[in-house]
C-alpha cells in the first residue's frame, strides 16, 4: 500500500498557540475545514475540530488556540504505510490525522484524513466487503425534528459525538444539519460561558439546515456511496426508503422513510477489516 506522504495535504493551513478564538472560527466559516491544526513555531501543538469549535463561538470571549485546541489521537510520519494508518485512525475514532517529519521533531509537513484515505481506496482498485448498503447500515438514528430549537441540536451532537443528524417532520427525513452548519449560521454557544448566556439558541432548526437532503438506499453500492460521500464532501449519507426525489437532483429526496445511516467510516472499515 502507498505511503502516506502520497496521500497526505501538504503544508495545511494552521494557527499559533496564541490565536484568538473568534478568529479561528472565522477560518472555520469562511474555509469550511473539519479540523484546524495548532502550531508553535511549526512545531505540533495541538488540533481544534469542528466539535470544539461549537464552543465558541462568542465574539466577547478571551480564549486562545491553546485554550480550545486537543491532542490527536493519532500522529503519522510521512512513510507510514497507508492502510495501517486508516486501521489506526479507525479505531482511535478519529476522522485525520497530522502527519510530521518525526516523533522527535514534531515539525508539521501534513494533514490527512478519512476523506483522503476513502478516495485512494475507492479509485485504487481495493475491493469492499459489503456489496451494497444493507449490510453497513445503522438502523438506530439519532435524529432531531424541524422545529427544535438549534441549542438543543449542538447539544445532542455533543451527548452522541456526531457532527451531523437527519431532520425529521411527520416521521419523514426532509434534511441535514451539521455541525459546520450551526457555526456558519453563527447560532453556537460559548460553553465557556454560563449556560444562561446563549448566543441564538432561540433559532430552529428548519432555519439552518440543508434541504432537500442527499440519500442512498439500503441498496446503493458500498462504492457508490463513498463516490457520493465524497462528491458532496459530507459525513454521512441517511439510507431510505421511498423517497420523493427531486428531478432536476436525483440524488436528493424532498422526504422520505428514515431506515438507517452509514457515515465516512463505515465504507471506510468495509476496505480495511
Amino acid at each position: 500500500m502507498s505511503p502516506v506522504e502520497e496521500v497526505m495535504t501538504p503544508d495545511p493551513v494552521t494557527v499559533s498557540v496564541d490565536t484568538h478564538a473568534t478568529r479561528v472560527r472565522s477560518i472555520f466559516r469562511e474555509e469550511g475545514f473539519r479540523t484546524i491544526l495548532v502550531v508553535s513555531d511549526n512545531r505540533l501543538e495541538g488540533a481544534i475540530t469542528r466539535g470544539d469549535m461549537m464552543n465558541i463561538s462568542s465574539t466577547k470571549s478571551n480564549i486562545d488556540a491553546r485554550g480550545i485546541m486537543q491532542k490527536p489521537r493519532v500522529i503519522a510520519t510521512p512513510d507510514m504505510d497507508l492502510l495501517q494508518l486508516a486501521r489506526e485512525i479507525m479505531k482511535a475514532d478519529t476522522v485525520y490525522a497530522p502527519v510530521v517529519e518525526s516523533a522527535d521533531s514534531m515539525q508539521l509537513v501534513g494533514i490527512i484524513t478519512v476523506a483522503d484515505i476513502l478516495r485512494k481506496f475507492l479509485y485504487n482498485g481495493l475491493e469492499t466487503d459489503t456489496q451494497t448498503l444493507k449490510g453497513l447500515i445503522s438502523p438506530n438514528v439519532v435524529t432531531c425534528n424541524y422545529n427544535d430549537l438549534i441549542s438543543h441540536v449542538w447539544k445532542r451532537m455533543d451527548e452522541y459525538g456526531f457532527s451531523g443528524l437527519p431532520v425529521m417532520k411527520k416521521n419523514k427525513i426532509i434534511g441535514i444539519i451539521t455541525r459546520m452548519d450551526i457555526i456558519k449560521s453563527g447560532n453556537a454557544r460559548m460553553g465557556f460561558e454560563s449556560d444562561s448566556h446563549e448566543r441564538g439558541g432561540s433559532v430552529m432548526v428548519e432555519k439552518v439546515m440543508k434541504t432537500p437532503p442527499v440519500v442512498a438506499t439500503p441498496l446503493t453500492p458500498t462504492r457508490e456511496a463513498g463516490e457520493i460521500i465524497l462528491e458532496y464532501d459530507i459525513g454521512r449519507i441517511p439510507v431510505v426508503e421511498n423517497p420523493v426525489y427531486v428531478k432536476r437532483e436525483p440524488r436528493r429526496a424532498k422526504e422520505a422513510d428514515l431506515v438507517g445511516i452509514v457515515s465516512r467510516e463505515d465504507i471506510l472499515w468495509s476496505y480495511i477489516r
